[in-house]
């Protein structure tokens, strides 16, 4: 029956890969469930959902939010830098954020 499901997206992206997929889920499943239900876990061994946060559209949520049609679920990778301290390091250097490269 017509609106018993959602679609959703699944993201993953490190500097060498970006992977998405599609899915289409019951309504009421998680963020958590759907990056499970993705397959991106198998073919990425770095991903560690128990450790990883999810967001949704650049937003962090938690894994047990009930999704929407729509929405695009990003499994979040550990910052490699602490975005203050770099904009003070280029503060100190009359740089800013957009200037650093």
């Amino acid at each position: 029956m017509a609106g018993e499901a959602i679609h959703v997206e699944i993201c993953y992206a490190t500097p060498e890969v970006q992977a998405m997929v599609a899915l289409v889920v019951p309504i009421g499943t998680t963020a958590l469930q759907a990056a499970q239900a993705s397959g991106l876990t198998g073919r990425y061994p770095a991903i560690d959902l128990t450790k990883q946060p999810l967001g949704i559209r650049g937003k962090r949520v938690e894994p047990g939010r009930a999704l929407e049609e729509g929405d695009r679920v990003e499994i979040l990778r550990p910052l490699t830098a602490d975005p203050k301290e770099t904009r003070r390091r280029l503060a100190a250097k009359g740089k800013t954020m957009k200037e650093r490269t």
